[in-house]
């Protein structure tokens, strides 16, 4: 089969697309024919080797930690699946990945996919899907009425997120570039912030009971943000760079979030999916030869949107 890989960690320049052995899945996994994966940060962090502390991959590794595909085989001791069925996951980020025509993957990660759009475009949800999520409903615990501050909204989970939370019945602010506007309008923000143009403190005005913070940012721009939250409430935040600070002396805890699979969770977003509650938005698929090109634009800080990734043979 063919897949992507690097035999040595760097820029991107290090990826191959290359003939591997097709695997076979083990005990509790499955091999699935892949439909699509994506590029996250993190894909960036694994292979530049500045990550390897957290995720100690073996070289040569095969990246891709989201996927979308077909179930092709099962290993022992898997029930619930079968060959043919149509899934998602957020793979485990040390083991090799689903940039390839074929992956494998745990089981108990696996959620069936959406039926209501194409089986590729669905990898675009697992991971930034489920760090909405986590952030939002199970961390920050918001509730309708309340009012969420989301900084760093133009990305991929900042877009699950503003509908997340409009549908949890939050008042929700955004911050984004001109150009993201009226993409977080439409994903359901009450306020959209331009943060390139406009002081987002002054801006916001109002305390907020939840600032979700999905934005690289000093220290400093993440406690003056943190000021517009309201005594007893929560900052959530998703960036490790910048640990999220608490304000004991107003009861403002602080969450700092590290996403993890959860395959019941996925299915809830799924079935969002499904019911038209939650949109899933692709800005472009490449093919798998061009990944490299891909993490190049990750490593540049150019990546935009949600780039879906899919191999030749699928």
């Amino acid at each position: 089969m063919k897949a992507i890989r690097f035999h040595e960690f760097g820029e991107a320049d290090v990826l191959r697309h290359e003939e591997v052995d097709r695997p076979d899945p083990g005990a509790g996994e499955v091999r699935l024919r892949v439909a699509a994966t994506t590029v996250n940060l993190v894909d960036d962090g694994i292979r530049g080797g500045w990550l390897q502390g957290p995720f100690p991959v073996t070289l040569p590794h095969i990246p891709g930690i989201e996927v979308a595909g077909t179930v092709d085989a099962l290993g022992a001791g898997v029930d619930g699946l079968a060959v043919g069925d149509a899934v998602v996951g957020f793979l485990p980020m040390v083991p090799d990945g689903a940039a390839a025509e074929y992956a494998i993957a745990p089981a108990e990660v696996l959620a069936a996919a959406p039926t209501s759009i194409p089986l590729p475009d669905a990898a675009a949800l697992p991971m930034v899907g489920l760090t909405a999520w986590q952030a939002l409903l199970d961390d920050a615990k918001l509730t309708a009425g309340q009012r969420v501050l989301i900084n760093g909204a133009s990305g991929g989970v900042g877009g699950y997120a503003v509908q997340l939370a409009k549908h949890a019945g939050a008042y929700v602010i955004a911050t984004g570039t001109p150009r993201s506007r009226e993409r977080l309008t439409s994903a359901g923000a009450d306020e959209v912030v331009d943060h390139t143009a406009t002081d987002v403190v002054a801006a916001v005005g109002e305390p907020v009971d939840v600032l979700l913070n999905l934005a690289t940012i000093t220290p400093e721009q993440l406690a003056a943000l943190v000021a517009l939250v309201r005594d007893g409430g929560v900052v959530v935040n998703t960036v490790p760079r910048t640990p999220a600070p608490a304000d004991e002396a107003r009861g403002v805890r602080a969450v700092d979030v590290f996403v993890r699979s959860d395959a019941d969770e996925l299915a809830r977003l799924v079935a969002m999916v499904d019911r038209g509650e939650l949109r899933v938005h692709v800005d472009r698929r490449v093919p798998l030869a061009e990944l490299a090109a891909v993490h190049a634009e990750a490593s540049a800080g150019t990546l935009r949107g949600r780039v879906v990734v899919v191999p030749e043979a699928s």
